[in-house]
């Protein structure tokens, strides 16, 4: 075959293709479809990435079942829910972050859903002073201690940030539980995931480190 061929095959196509509403709906759904990836590429934070994925789903969902085209619209059929559930949870994170930040809440709480509950007996240590640290913690229920310095945490407490973003990575202090605890984790690479992907959620976890950083401060130049 030559191009004068396959440029004849091309403009019957075209030719077809106009003089049928619903061929012409489903070329533009899958040209904006892929306009909508394309422009994924471009951006730099996760909610309009899959806010961006969620419409190229519908595009070549539309595409898929017009064409008609079964493999297009499988696919597209089982990433759209995906996409959708996705930029749902990092908007309501987004929403809770928020919410913390205008009511100047350090407890970590709008954190929970992402954590995961351990139980851990009375007199167990969950970390050591110099320990490499790899997780965030939150107390939940029962009492813990900050055995070097005495001092006992609150429920809702969140802690363990502050080795997690140092240098040198290491636990600062020893925690170990004066009763019976339910303590909820998430580990760095969860917390890094999500502090790259979702910018309030990173400036209120810096938040977060500053306060508890200031307080520690403010302990010790009264005890001096």
């Amino acid at each position: 075959m030559n191009w004068q061929h396959y440029a004849g095959l091309v403009a019957d196509h075209i030719s077809a293709t106009l003089a049928s509403p619903l061929h012409m709906l489903a070329y533009f759904a899958a040209v904006v479809g892929a306009s909508m990836v394309v422009a994924g590429a471009f951006v730099r934070t996760m909610i309009p990435l899959r806010w961006l994925a969620v419409g190229g789903n519908f595009g070549f969902l539309i595409f898929g079942a017009i064409h008609p085209s079964p493999t297009t619209f499988v696919v597209a059929a089982v990433l759209l829910p995906i996409n959708i559930y996705r930029a749902m949870e990092m908007m309501r994170l987004t929403r809770r972050v928020r919410a913390a930040a205008a009511a100047s809440d350090l407890s970590g709480m709008w954190l929970k859903p992402y954590m995961k509950a351990r139980k851990f007996k009375a007199g167990e240590v969950l970390f050591r002073k110099g320990d490499q640290a790899d997780q965030l913690f939150m107390l939940a229920e029962g009492r813990l201690e900050l055995v070097e310095i005495g001092r006992e945490l609150e429920p809702g407490r969140i802690f363990g940030e502050i080795a997690l973003f140092s240098p040198a990575g290491q636990r600062t202090h020893t925690v170990r539980c004066v009763s019976d605890c339910t303590v909820l984790t998430i580990d760095e690479g969860t917390v890094k995931q999500l502090f790259f992907q979702n910018p309030s959620f990173g400036f209120h976890l810096i938040q977060l480190v500053a306060g508890r950083l200031s307080n520690d401060v403010e302990r010790l130049s009264k005890a001096g």
